[in-house]
């Protein structure tokens, strides 16, 4: 319980530098700010590693998979990675519902920064059900299975296009319960204007973006089971996932039209990993370090393609 009070202060403490330091005032993030924020990210999380080995060697954390310090890492890498390049289709969403809505981009990093803080609550409740859930029955592995290639086959058939919000569930909730204004009010998420608290188009993109994640999540937290069930292990590499998700946002969001065949590595990891559960339910475990060179070359494959197609051509 020590490790786990411990690793949620230092995310909290990340946190706070981030918007209480280093974006205490709006400003329009730049490409290069962002490439040094997500050099960042990935540093720390890659180094956080190191943590989960020496936490392992000690013996310092419940192993419930009984899991050696080296297993430990590869899992934690390969879920990681697993987390960070399905978070690269909620970059595409998040992009469309900051256009819908025409949020500016020097507000655009406040929205982002309390999306993550509720997707760290609502997926750590996610976690410990799925955690739950496949402890208490195994059968729920063959669910989560089918669950990751039903998901890949409905990325896989789906038309990119932007889509009209106005007709949004979440939309329509929270015009009814709040007055609206039509106009952006600097960074505010709620004006008062005569005595009436009303939301600006900062909270309604806010609410899409949240409840967009939860959604992800679906597809997301089964495809970490399916790497291990430890909570500790899905826990970090799901968090450190998110927080580097904003600084990528802003390195993407200006060039998303050039990764466009990266969807079919997405697809293709979703499969992947939903076959990988459906062979551990018949106790068919392929090696960790074969799963992770399978996802990392997936997932490189798909950039180098977009690149490659996206290059200038010369006349």
């Amino acid at each position: 319980m020590i490790i786990w009070l411990v690793f949620l202060a230092l995310i909290a403490i990340l946190l706070a530098l981030d918007l209480g330091v280093f974006h205490k005032s709006s400003h329009e993030v730049s490409t290069r700010e962002a490439l040094r924020w997500t050099a960042l990210w990935v540093t720390i999380s890659l180094l956080f590693s190191g943590v989960i080995y020496w936490l392992y060697s000690e013996e310092m954390i419940d192993n419930i998979d009984r899991l050696s310090p080296e297993n430990a890492v590869l899992k934690y890498i390969t879920g990681y990675i697993i987390e960070y390049s399905l978070s690269l289709d909620n970059i595409f969403v998040i992009a469309v519902i900051f256009s819908y809505f025409k949020i500016p981009r020097q507000y655009q990093h406040r929205v982002l920064f309390w999306g993550i803080l509720g997707a760290v609550l609502f997926r750590g409740l996610m976690i410990v059900m799925g955690v739950v859930l496949i402890h208490q029955f195994k059968w729920m592995t063959l669910v989560f299975g089918l669950i990751l290639l039903y998901s890949a086959y409905r990325m896989l058939v789906s038309k990119e296009e932007a889509k009209d919000l106005r007709d949004n569930t979440i939309v329509k909730l929270v015009k009814k319960r709040f007055p609206l204004t039509d106009t952006i009010e600097g960074q505010q998420f709620f004006v008062k204007k005569r005595h009436i608290t009303a939301a600006t188009p900062l909270f309604i993109a806010l609410i899409v973006i949240e409840t967009t994640d939860i959604l992800f999540a679906v597809d997301s937290i089964p495809a970490i089971l399916a790497i291990t069930t430890d909570p500790f292990l899905v826990f970090s590499s799901n968090i450190f996932a998110i927080l580097g998700l904003r600084s990528l946002y802003f390195v993407l969001s200006s060039m998303l039209d050039r990764f466009h065949l990266l969807k079919y590595s997405l697809v293709f990891i979703l499969a992947f990993v939903g076959v990988k559960m459906l062979l551990a339910y018949f106790h068919i475990e392929l090696p960790e370090w074969l799963s992770l060179s399978i996802i990392v070359v997936a997932l490189g494959s798909g950039v180098a393609a977009s690149l490659w197609q996206s290059r200038p051509r010369k006349a």
